[in-house]
């Protein structure tokens, strides 16, 4: 071969070589390593299951009103709170936003933190679900964290069925709260707990950050392994005939 070829040969070879690496870089970046797959399909299962619990018992059920209008909706099973005098939650939740087409799409993932100062005893793990109700609601799911009864309005929600008739769909404020308690304990309250994207586990799924998954609103297919929520909640913000 004479030295020209040579080189070009080469060249190709380095050419096509750095091409299969990106290819292969991609990916890996593209492919969730298997423990973050599961976390993540663990957490949306979790929340489905929360949100049937709720739903199971129509005379103490989120409206399903309130549900078809929400915007987005979080599900944060099992936060801790483990309080004597001075009281803290912590715990996970997963996030859907309706799309363009008013489809639930692909979950993100959050962390709730928090604390409360009040006359507490022993501990608890507590179900909450947050129904944003407006865009302006939303604006805090987009950065790095917001705090519920600070940068955010909260009300607790109506409860039952038939509340969802008399009740004004949005409120007066952009976020309706509700809890389903696994123990005793006083003093419950959403005031003051802090939300924050879990982007460890956001980019390791999906390759996004939390607020690019809110923001994006496009009707692309939900991964397989995180659909238990988006299709719990297709299935209660159904109205129901009266």
């Amino acid at each position: 071969m004479r030295p020209l070829q040579r080189v070009t040969a080469f060249a190709l070879s380095a050419s096509a070589f750095l091409c299969l690496s990106a290819v292969a870089s991609a990916q890996r970046r593209a492919a969730p390593a298997p423990k973050r797959a599961a976390d993540a399909s663990r957490h949306s299962k979790e929340a489905a299951e929360v949100l049937r619990r709720i739903m199971s018992v129509p005379e103490k059920e989120i409206p399903r009103d309130l549900l078809e209008s929400a915007e987005a909706v979080a599900v944060c099973p099992g936060v801790l709170k483990a309080a004597f005098i001075v009281g803290g939650r912590k715990g996970a939740c997963v996030i859907s936003r309706r799309t363009l087409k008013r489809q639930w799409g692909a979950p993100a993932f959050y962390n709730l933190a928090g604390g409360s100062i009040g006359a507490q005893v022993g501990g608890a793990k507590t179900d909450y679900v947050l129904l944003f109700m407006n865009a302006e609601a939303l604006k805090g799911l987009m950065e790095d964290k917001f705090e519920i009864g600070g940068e955010a309005e909260a009300t607790a929600g109506p409860v039952g069925r038939a509340a969802g008739a008399s009740t004004n769909p949005r409120l007066s404020a952009g976020i309706v709260t509700y809890s389903r308690s696994k123990g005793a304990f006083l003093g419950v309250s959403l005031k003051g707990v802090a939300i924050t994207p879990d982007n460890d586990l956001n980019e390791a799924f999906y390759g996004k950050k939390a607020s690019e998954l809110i923001r994006g609103q496009a009707d692309t297919p939900v991964p397989t392994q995180v659909r238990a929520l988006p299709l719990a909640l297709a299935r209660y913000s159904v109205r129901l005939p009266n």
